[in-house]
């Protein structure tokens, strides 16, 4: 497995989670990394994204409420869930950007609900 995404669950609206995702050296080192969500009947939509030398994008519905940041020494790019909303809801997959193509993880599902 290449990329291994963690840390979904279930909270309530205004609270936060943390995702992790843990790749492999190969397909991390030197490559632009972050985080997709999909739900239900939508496209993935890109949230975050952090480049080799640390340059991060972010949606516009999350930028202030989510922090991305990666760890070269342990080859893991987490991503910081504050203020949830119930929109946030939906499968969370990491990705990596090598060669030319997108390299995604398992996804993990976040549910944002009272």
């Amino acid at each position: 497995v290449q990329l291994q995404a963690s840390g979904g669950g279930l909270v309530q609206p205004g609270g936060s989670l943390r995702l992790s995702c843990a790749a492999s050296s190969s397909i991390f080192s030197g490559n632009t990394v972050g985080w997709y969500r999909q739900t239900p009947g939508e496209q993935r939509e890109l949230i975050a994204a952090i480049t080799s030398v640390g340059s991060k994008h972010y949606a516009d519905s999350v930028k202030g409420r989510f922090t991305i940041s990666r760890d070269y020494a342990k080859n893991t790019v987490d991503l910081q869930m504050n203020s949830l909303k119930s929109d946030d809801t939906g499968v969370y997959y990491c990705y990596a950007w090598a060669k030319g193509a997108a390299i995604w993880g398992q996804g993990t599902l976040v549910t944002v609900s009272s």
